[in-house]
Formats: C-alpha cells, sequence, structure tokens
C-alpha cells in the first residue's frame, strides 16, 4: 500500500486526524536528522520499537517446554525440551533466537510475559490500532508516541519511522513523527569513485565542507546497502504457498529488520535528536505451516536484534538505547488443522539493551485456565508503555496514557 492511500486509510477510518497527518507528510532524508546531531542531551536514552506484523505466536517464541499442556494442545506444533533454548527449568526460548538467549545470559534480554489488555479484539487491523494509540476501550485516534511527540514539541525528528509508511503510533493530535525511506533511494548518475572523493575528509577544511563530504559519505554508504539489500532480498523472505496481502495497511517494513536497524544505529551513533525510533517486520500470521515460516521470521529478527544490540553496546549513546519488540496479540493454545495456530490474544513484550535488567517478568499465563481457548493476560499493555515513558523518554506517564499509574516493576 502506497503512502497515499496509506493516508486516505488512516483519515477515513479515523485512527488518526489529517492534520497530524499533514504534519507528518514531509519527506525527510537522513541528512535531516544528521543535520539534528549534537542537539539532544548526552544522558537521554532513546527507544527502538519493534512491531512485528500479523500476530506472533508467543507460546512458540517463549516456549512453555515442560508444561503438559502446552503438549497436548500442540501433538505436532510443540517444540520438545531438547529443541529448544532453555532459560529455566520451565521455558525456554524457539531454537531460532541464539542471539537473543545469549543476551539473556549476559542480562541483557528481559522477558515480560502474559501481556494484553481487557476485551481483546482479534481482528489485525483493530488490535493493532488498540497497540498504537493505547485506548483499548474505545477507538482511539491519536497515537501513543504522537501524543509523546504533541508534549515535546511536535518537532517530527524526535520521533522516527524507517518504514514505508507513517504508522498510527507516531501520529499525534498537532503533530506527527517524521517517516524517512530506506529503499527507494539513489546515488544519481555519478560514479562510486566520484561519489567517494566527494565524501573524502580533507585536514584543515572548513566546516561547511566537511559538512558537504559527510552527506556525501551517507549518501554513498545507504546507496550501498540498498544495493546489498535489493539482491538479497529473494534469498532472506520466507516462501508461502498462496501467500495473502499483508494482515495489516503497513503490513512491517519492505526492507529487512537489520537495515533497518542499521539506519537507527547510524542515527544513535552520529547522535541525532530522535528520541523514538519505529522499526518493523511483517509476516507472522502464522495459520499453516507455522514452525518452518516463523522459525525462518524469528531467525531474521534474531540476527537483526542481536547485531543491534551488540553494536549499541560499543558506544556510551548506544548504551542508552532501549529496544521493545511487540506484536499486536499472540495466537490461540491449541493448534488447528493446518499445524498452524489461528489469532489469539496474551503474547511476549522483550525489551532488550544494556540498561535493561534482564530476568523474566510477569507471571507465566496458564494454559488450562483460558478465555474462550485464549490466555488470559496478567500485564496490560499500557504498564509496559508507561514504564518506556517514565525510565526512558523521561516523560509522566499519566500525559499520554490517560492517568495510567500500571508500570512494569524493576525491568529498567
Amino acid at each position: 500500500m502506497d503512502v497515499l492511500t496509506r493516508r486516505r486509510f488512516l483519515v477515513a477510518s479515523g485512527v488518526v486526524g489529517a492534520t497530524a497527518l499533514a504534519a507528518g507528510a514531509a519527506a525527510y532524508r537522513l541528512e535531516d536528522l544528521f543535520a539534528t546531531a549534537g542537539d539532544r542531551d548526552p544522558e537521554a536514552r532513546t527507544l527502538v520499537l519493534v512491531t512485528l506484523y500479523g500476530g506472533n505466536d508467543g507460546l512458540n517464541t517463549v516456549v512453555p517446554y515442560a508444561d503438559p499442556a502446552y503438549h497436548d494442545a500442540r501433538p505436532e506444533l510443540a517444540y520438545q525440551p531438547e529443541e529448544v533454548r532453555h532459560l529455566d527449568d520451565k521455558v525456554a526460548l524457539n531454537p531460532a533466537l541464539a542471539g537473543l538467549h545469549r543476551l539473556y545470559g549476559a542480562g541483557r534480554l528481559a522477558v515480560i510475559r502474559g501481556v494484553g489488555y481487557p476485551k481483546p479484539d482479534r481482528s489485525h487491523f483493530r488490535s493493532m490500532d488498540i497497540w498504537h494509540t493505547a485506548e483499548p476501550e474505545r477507538p482511539g485516534t491519536t497515537g501513543w508516541l504522537g501524543r509523546w511527540l504533541d508534549g515535546v514539541g511536535g518537532d517530527p525528528r524526535l520521533a522516527v519511522s524507517f518504514e514505508p509508511a507513517l504508522p498510527p503510533l507516531l501520529a499525534g493530535a498537532s503533530s506527527a513523527g517524521a517517516s524517512v525511506q530506506v529503499s527507494g533511494r539513489k546515488a544519481g548518475a555519478l560514479p562510486d569513485a566520484t561519489l567517494a572523493a566527494l565524501a573524502a575528509r580533507v585536514p584543515g577544511e572548513t566546516a561547511a565542507r566537511a559538512r558537504a563530504a559527510a552527506c556525501f559519505a551517507d549518501l554513498r554508504s545507504v546507496d550501498a546497502m540498498i544495493r546489498d539489500v535489493r539482491e538479497s532480498e529473494s534469498a532472506d523472505e520466507p516462501e508461502a504457498d498462496g501467500a495473502a496481502d499483508p494482515a495489516t495497511p503497513t503490513g512491517g517494513a519492505r526492507t529487512p529488520l537489520d537495515a533497518q536497524l542499521d539506519m537507527v544505529a547510524q542515527c544513535v551513533e552520529a547522535g541525532v535528536s530522535t528520541r523514538a525510533f519505529s522499526v518493523s517486520l511483517g509476516g507472522f500470521d502464522t495459520h499453516a505451516d507455522e514452525r518452518q515460516l516463523q522459525e525462518v521470521l524469528l531467525g531474521q529478527v534474531d540476527r537483526a536484534l542481536s547485531a543491534f544490540v551488540d553494536r549499541m553496546a560499543r558506544t556510551d549513546a548506544g548504551r542508552k538505547v532501549v529496544v521493545a519488540v511487540y506484536s499486536e496479540f499472540g495466537r490461540r493454545v491449541r493448534a488447528n488443522a493446518s499445524d498452524g495456530t489461528d489469532h489469539g490474544t496474551a503474547s511476549d513484550v522483550l525489551l532488550l539493551g544494556s540498561g535493561v535488567r534482564g530476568g523474566l517478568y510477569g507471571a507465566p499465563p496458564s494454559l488450562t485456565d483460558l478465555d474462550d481457548g485464549d490466555l488470559r493476560y496478567g500485564v496490560d499493555f499500557r504498564d509496559v508503555y508507561a514504564t518506556l515513558l517514565e525510565r526512558v523518554l523521561e516523560t509522566d506517564p499519566g500525559r499520554v496514557l490517560a492517568r495510567w499509574d500500571g508500570r512494569v516493576a524493576g525491568v529498567l
């Protein structure tokens, strides 16, 4: 779905207002973000929000391998104890999550279990709107990070999406974040050797010349990255017979997650003013043959996140980055007849980074005391948002989340 169609959809659905969309409609480039380098408090933290579109199966991501009810509900889909990456004597990570397992052992991964909201909605559209607006009781008209942006001055560069269209979560009542395209940028007709010469730093050069060189260097590196992404895209994308259109209007970015996170890393290392980044990956609507498809997708997530967290650990600014990973809902406890799972409710939220207190948080949801076949949530997702607003973005959560006072204690 192109950006114009996306905007029309959002206006028609009432998820965000036309004023906010207009505020975020201008085209932003990486150079626009780099122009803010040095404008932020060096002690300020940065939030990176990773959305897994389609409804990732939480039970086969954080696996309750020791629970007989898990194996009874999923005879062919369940993982055996020897197949998974153990966190303790009851739960483990999916086999594809080797990097996250290492980060958990290093105390840099927190798993918040049983996250959801009252009266859950199993529609991709409505459930994602609820997560984006943080207003489960009624249809929201602004995104939770958009409302935060309204309160801190409204500069779009403070909240940036590297997705193909501005996600509703970044649209406020009077402002909206910036959408910066990762793909579709070209270096023009100049040969690479010419660009390299223009990008070269010269001793004693003026500040203007240095800035120009930096812009050419950025243009050259991004162009090379995009070429690499396009060449590897067909190999990286999981194959699925009869694959449908993305389950949500954004459907996850078309550019691989590691490329989006590389852009985030460049911004963090440059010291730009951006405090919140949004990236995504789609394809998690696993109604059939789930194990193989989910492992491919989680493998992409694992490689991208573990490399990003390791890279961030090398700098002071990077060590202040907190990554939050979520999906619009989990899957039903019982497998369906196609060796997949159908739309469910509660699931896990992952927090990663050097400033995260690793471990398991929240009580594991019961696999036998169910709500019409679905997990009962134990942690309201607004508790997670409030914690991120307070501990990462240094904002009173009540101003953004309608006086919400819950928190996830001890995780940050």
